[in-house]
């Protein structure tokens, strides 16, 4: 049997709400700082390597 490394339902559910909450910032005329981004994007490189441990994306 195959060790689940997270639950990645549950972390691209936490992925979509991040970016839908930057949606209506950016909507409501927030300028993201570089920070932001940078952080928005760690978060996706970690739920990417996650998925790609449990073979649900490719290399």
């Amino acid at each position: 049997m195959d060790e689940c490394k997270g639950c990645s339902m549950k972390m691209l559910e936490y992925l979509a709400s991040e970016l839908d909450n930057w949606e209506y910032r950016l909507e409501q005329g927030e300028v993201p700082s570089f920070g932001d981004i940078n952080q928005l994007a760690k978060s996706a490189k970690k739920i990417y390597r996650v998925l790609e441990k449990n073979g649900i994306v490719g290399t």
